[in-house]
């Protein structure tokens, strides 16, 4: 690997994009991929479409996919799905699949595709808030997508022997991202959409995670996690969970500027207060060696689970978000969580 190569791939090797190829010895362990991806002007998002393959059900993973639209419309696609060899054409695991959701690596940290070709409830982002969504109301959806990443790897690397050197309380805050190793890159896209009977091409940008880990969600007790690429290739990203009760919380993120990826720490925060489907602040600021860099941010349509039991029951937003920085705008992702007793709706 080239120097260059390395230094986009945050010193991970070509091996972390593979998957894993047989199924894992522990039933907890979960090779995951997830990606984020917002039309460049506007016109849709899937904001979160993933697979998570868990060595309990290996041949059986979870699917999500989640598209929202201007005017309030969502849909959304979940289940099991069986599992496709995860060899490539090239003899290599590099796919992950889960029923009608296909990950494919092409170039290690550069190029991955995806296609969903399924059925997914129709309905309104109300609806999801207010639990009235008809799981039965349903529409044929499918869309084909290429990746290029356009920004270096930010990884979080908790592997078992580090987290055994921190405290207690850190150690829960490690086994919240998940014990072993997670990376994440924003990329542009270019892809086609099918559904209600048309088929249109795209360009987008977006976020795309890969993880291999064990991730015990007992002592979760909400996030906030924000990212986006901007035109002229700035970008930025962070994840950070409320403070303990000592006052400490897991803070970690970057900022992306001149071709360098600099350290960076949340110091503002806009945490799910408001349960609304779109117009919600979602304005940030970041804490690095350039100072502080402030970033302004409105909701754009979100999808909600409200009372999530996946996480003890916390209203999840998994949604999008319009940017602005020094007069550049762009869209990126945001996903939010937050006990009930600290949100309201509307």
């Amino acid at each position: 690997m080239s120097k260059a190569a390395a230094d986009f791939a945050g010193g991970l090797t070509p091996e972390h994009e593979l998957v894993f190829a047989d199924k894992p010895q522990d039933p907890e362990m979960r090779e995951s991929t997830s990606v984020w991806l917002y039309e460049e002007n506007g016109a849709f998002s899937l904001p979160r479409f993933g697979i998570e393959a868990e060595g309990f059900s290996w041949d059986n993973p979870l699917y999500q996919v989640n598209f929202a639209f201007p005017g309030g419309r969502v849909l959304n696609s979940r289940g099991r799905g069986p599992k496709p060899s995860p060899f490539a054409a090239d003899g290599q695991p590099k796919v992950l699949g889960a029923g009608p959701l296909r990950f494919e690596c092409i170039e290690p940290f550069r190029k991955w595709r995806t296609r969903f070709e399924g059925m997914a409830a129709d309905g309104t982002v109300e609806q999801q808030i207010a639990g009235t969504l008809d799981p039965n109301r349903l529409v044929a959806v499918g869309f084909e997508i290429e990746m290029h990443m356009v920004t270096p790897c930010w990884v979080q690397d908790l592997t078992p022997e580090k987290v055994k050197q921190m405290s207690p309380a850190d150690a829960i805050e490690a086994g919240n991202m998940g014990i072993g190793w997670r990376l994440e890159h924003l990329f542009r896209a270019e892809g086609t959409l099918s559904i209600d009977g048309r088929s249109r091409a795209f360009k987008a940008v977006g976020s795309r995670i890969k993880r291999q880990s064990v991730r015990p969600l007992a002592g979760f007790r909400g996030h906030c996690w924000q990212s986006a690429v901007f035109p002229d290739g700035r970008a930025f990203g962070f994840i950070t969970y409320p403070p303990r009760e000592d006052g400490k919380a897991y803070n970690d993120g970057y900022v992306y500027q001149d071709g360098r990826m600099f350290q960076a720490r949340a110091v503002k925060i806009p945490w799910l207060r408001r349960i609304v489907g779109e117009g919600d602040d979602a304005s940030l600021e970041l804490e690095s060696e350039l100072g502080i860099t402030r970033i302004g941010g409105v909701t754009i349509p979100s999808t909600f689970r409200v009372g999530n039991p996946d996480i003890g029951g916390l209203n999840l937003q998994q949604g999008g978000v319009k940017y602005s920085w020094d007069g550049m705008t762009t869209y990126g992702m945001i996903e939010r969580s937050s006990p009930a007793a600290l949100t309201t709706i509307g």
